[in-house]
């Protein structure tokens, strides 16, 4: 957590832990705790207040923006559009919608989906919703939003725009019809999801009836945890542009480096129109697993597989789309204040590592 919202936490724990739909004082304070954080969150993502729901993970908001549409346009069609490269949760709810027909858009070789799919999926019509992210959980390649809105002009189709991994690193698209996000991914704590439905969005609770969040997430609000991930958000946003430009930086030297110094080293997803700190290299003749554990052992915590799946590695359904080689990938992300020594030291360390795990398979020589 960044440290204004772990202050912002530890107080709010004191200060906002009435329940905020009653009428004492206590509660009262949590009512305004609570109607602060919504009130930043919407300023920052271009909605209004009311638009704005709170969850408990980026993934159950997920799982209501595309259930909640798919319900409210039933009648309309059943068609849920998605790309093949959305996080597994946007996947999973889709194929979890009774009499829904799933059908996932390819992706070029960036893990970018190309417009013109978009208009010749919905051409078909009976397209209850399309879901693309901003940017991919896993190289970070950013999608066309803007132009993939356009298209939807004057359809009627709700976009779902999955914006977990860019909301604080990047601009926040403008153009959506529900937008998701977890706190977690911008310094805030575990916890707090964040699920924007614009007015006027056919979306219909898939769960029983309550008054919680408008109606739409049940039960009692972690009043503190979504007020530090306000201040979180807020500190992000603050700092984005000089920070993302930094970091930008940092992994344009990872991206040129390591492939230089690493034999059949690849580096995957789009290398201009991208987030600023992911880097995703794909590399021959090595086993995952025992990059991840040499490099924990030099300081390093780094991912390997699906970004989806944090106990197994599991091979990536987005570099399966991408025709990229799904073993021996790793997966870096810079956090906020990554220091230039720290890139120094990984750009020094990783070619002898992958040597050595690939001498370890008898590989060391191919």
């Amino acid at each position: 957590m960044r440290p204004g919202a772990r202050q912002t936490l530890l107080a709010a724990l004191d200060q906002g832990y009435a329940d905020p739909s009653r009428r004492y004082h206590a509660a009262r304070q949590s009512r305004r705790l609570l109607d602060g954080a919504r009130e930043s969150i919407a300023a920052i993502i271009g909605a209004r207040p009311d638009e704005v729901s709170f969850a408990t993970s980026g993934t159950q908001a997920v799982h209501l923006a595309v259930t909640g549409l798919a319900q409210g346009r039933q009648r309309i069609g059943r068609r849920l559009l998605v790309s093949a490269v959305e996080h597994s949760c946007v996947i999973h709810a889709a194929r979890a919608v009774p009499e829904g027909k799933v059908e996932e858009l390819p992706v070029d070789s960036r893990a970018v989906v190309e417009p013109e799919r978009v208009r010749a999926a919905i051409a078909r019509g009976e397209v209850a919703l399309l879901a693309i992210q901003s940017a991919n959980h896993e190289v970070g390649s950013r999608q066309p939003i803007s132009e993939i809105a356009h298209i939807l002009d004057n359809s009627g189709i709700p976009l779902i725009v999955d914006a977990a991994q860019s909301l604080g690193r990047d601009d926040c698209p403008a153009q959506w019809s529900i937008l998701t996000a977890s706190a977690h991914k911008w310094g805030g704590p575990t916890g707090v999801g964040i699920l924007a439905i614009r007015n006027g969005t056919r979306w219909r609770s898939p769960l029983p009836d309550d008054p919680h969040e408008s109606g739409r997430i049940p039960g009692f609000t972690a009043i503190p945890q979504i007020v530090a991930a306000a201040v979180a958000l807020q500190e992000a946003e603050d700092e984005r542009r000089t920070e993302s430009a930094r970091l930008f930086a940092l992994t344009e030297r990872l991206r040129t480096e390591l492939p230089v110094r690493i034999p059949d080293a690849l580096v995957l997803g789009h290398g201009i129109e991208r987030l600023p700190h992911i880097v995703t290299l794909s590399m021959a003749y090595v086993a995952g697993e025992a990059l991840l554990e040499d490099l924990d052992r030099e300081g390093f915590a780094v991912s390997s597989g699906s970004s989806c799946v944090a106990d197994a590695l599991v091979p990536s359904h987005v570099l399966v789309a991408m025709g990229a080689l799904t073993h021996g990938n790793l997966r870096i992300s810079l956090p906020p204040g990554a220091l230039e020594s720290d890139v120094d030291r990984f750009i020094h360390v990783l070619p002898s590592i992958v040597a050595k795990v690939r001498d370890s398979l008898g590989a060391g020589d191919l």
